[in-house]
């Protein structure tokens, strides 16, 4: 059974950072991060691949980094100049696909951005 564990969520002022981990039970081809907000559709954070490829969305463009220990199975995510509208809860993702969202999921862990 796969497992996805998060960690790093909390709580931070505006313009602030936050590191989010994610630890995987086994090797996956893609991980990455994706958010959702209340009354919002879940929305494209960052992937990368297992060749260091990565992928970020619009809204968090050029104020997210993306990395892997391959070692460990972990896929981190540093957000920096943080918004209130970035709060929401981060779910970790995986798979062996270089098209389609991964099949797996962590439990989210909530990050709350205040002004």
């Amino acid at each position: 059974q796969v497992h996805l564990v998060e960690s790093g969520g909390g709580a931070v002022q505006a313009g602030g950072s936050l590191i989010l981990s994610c630890v995987a039970s086994e090797r996956f081809i893609v991980m990455g991060w994706y958010r959702q907000a209340p009354g919002k559709q879940r929305e494209l954070v960052a992937t990368i691949t297992s060749g260091g490829i990565t992928n970020s969305g619009d809204t968090v463009k050029g104020r997210v980094t993306i990395s892997r220990d391959y070692d460990k199975n972990t896929v981190y995510l540093q957000m920096n100049s943080l918004k209130p509208e970035d709060t929401a809860v981060y779910y970790c993702n995986a798979g062996d696909s270089m098209v389609y969202v991964g099949p797996y999921w962590g439990q989210g862990t909530q990050v709350t951005v205040f002004s």
